[in-house]
C-alpha cells in the first residue's frame, strides 16, 4: 500500500468516503442519516442513529489537534441536543429517541494524554474515541479504525479532615478561678444540624 496524497478537497472527500465505509463495517447497526452538517459554527462530519434510537455524532480531527477535537465535540453535542426537537418535527421518521441523549464518536490519527483525560472526565457512555489511518491501494483509499479504551474517570481521593489544634496550659479551673457556669461556657458545643436538607425524590 502507498501513502495517501496530501490534503486537498478531493483528498478530503476521498477520506470521508473511506471513513464512512469503515464506519459501516465496524458499526453495522449504526445508521448514518446526515453528512457534513453545519452545527455550532463548524461542520459535523456525520450524524447517525444507533440501534436503540440514540443520536451519535462522528467528528474527524486533524493531527495534533486532538484536544481541540474533544472540545469541538462537546460544543457540537450541546448544539445538537438543543436542535434535536426541531429536527424531529421536520423528519419524525428518523427513529431518533431524544431522551437517550447524544453521544460522540471522535476520530483522530492519535490522542494524547490531555485529550484522553478530557474524554474520560465526561463519564462512561458519553464519548468514544478511535484512531484512524488511511492507506491507498489499487481499489482506492482505505480507512482503518482502532477504538481506544478510555476507561472510567478516577475516583477522587478521600478528603482528610484537618487536625484540631488543642492548646493546653496545664492550669486547672481552680487556678483560673472559674465558676461552674463559666466552665460550661467554654465546653465545645454540639454540631448544629444544617438548615438545608437534600431529599431523594
Amino acid at each position: 500500500m502507498r501513502e495517501p496524497e496530501s490534503d486537498s478537497s478531493e483528498s478530503l472527500a476521498a477520506r470521508r468516503r473511506a471513513l464512512r465505509h469503515a464506519l459501516g463495517s465496524e458499526w453495522q447497526r449504526v445508521r448514518v442519516i446526515a453528512e457534513d452538517v453545519l452545527g455550532a459554527e463548524s461542520r459535523i462530519d456525520w450524524v447517525a442513529v444507533g440501534p436503540d434510537g440514540e443520536t451519535l455524532l462522528a467528528l474527524l480531527g486533524e493531527p495534533r489537534r486532538d484536544l481541540e477535537l474533544v472540545a469541538r465535540g462537546l460544543a457540537q453535542r450541546a448544539w445538537v441536543e438543543a436542535h434535536l426537537p426541531d429536527w424531529l418535527k421536520l423528519a419524525p421518521e428518523l427513529g431518533v429517541r431524544p431522551e437517550l441523549g447524544v453521544a460522540l464518536l471522535l476520530l483522530c490519527p492519535a490522542f494524547g494524554p490531555e485529550a484522553l483525560a478530557a474524554a474520560r472526565a465526561l463519564g462512561p457512555g458519553r464519548v468514544a474515541l478511535a484512531t484512524c489511518h488511511f492507506a491507498a491501494d489499487d481499489a482506492g483509499l482505505r480507512a482503518f479504525l482502532s477504538p481506544i479504551e478510555i476507561g472510567a474517570p478516577s475516583a477522587p481521593e478521600p478528603a482528610i479532615a484537618p487536625a484540631q489544634a488543642e492548646f493546653r496550659t496545664g492550669l486547672t479551673d481552680e487556678d483560673l478561678g472559674l465558676s461552674a457556669d463559666e466552665h460550661t461556657s467554654f465546653e465545645t458545643a454540639p454540631p448544629r444540624e444544617s438548615a438545608l436538607e437534600f431529599r431523594s425524590r
